[in-house]
């Protein structure tokens, strides 16, 4: 299976410490060059960032059409643009990606894409974690925007309560 990951799940899933999950649902990830430079590209001074790169199941894969990259620069930022035309040239099963215009843009290529909630609905389906709340719940606090009904519609996903 090829995943590839824009940097946004791989940041939150870092910062709540559970980056593990990925590894165990996939074995390895694959991000484009501009996603690598947005998650390490600073060292230390990024959130998770350590993590990231101390991992050696994230490879780094270089983009060859850039005149795509270009065109999608024009919607959606550096990586976003870069996961999505790696995802096509490499014909990945799935895309890692949370920005909403950027999945729909994924999407509409028939590209399969995933957040970062996916992946924890996922984790807890294959019995990786017990719970999807606690999760969702620090991966707000750690910067995932989501609104109450998305974080509800979550939880039932998840076969959870929806009481905060």
């Amino acid at each position: 299976m090829i995943v590839i990951a824009d940097s946004s799940p791989l940041i939150l899933l870092a910062r709540i410490e559970q980056l593990w999950l990925l590894h165990a649902l996939f074995s390895k990830v694959v991000v484009p060059t501009a996603v690598y430079a947005e998650t390490v590209g600073q060292g230390e001074l990024r959130p998770g960032a350590a993590e990231i790169a101390s991992v050696d199941w994230i490879s780094v894969e270089q983009v060859t059409d850039i005149l795509a990259v270009r065109m999608l620069r024009q919607q959606i930022g550096p990586g976003e643009s870069e996961a999505i035309v790696l995802a096509l040239q490499v014909d990945a099963d799935i895309l890692l990606i949370d920005d909403a215009k950027g999945r729909r843009i994924a999407e509409s290529y028939g590209v399969t894409a995933v957040g970062t909630i996916g992946i924890l609905i996922e984790a807890k389906r294959f019995n990786l974690i017990p719970t999807v709340k606690p999760s969702l719940m620090a991966v707000r606090e750690v910067g995932l925007r989501m609104d109450t009904q998305l974080y509800e519609h979550a939880l039932r996903l998840s076969g959870e309560d929806t009481d905060r």
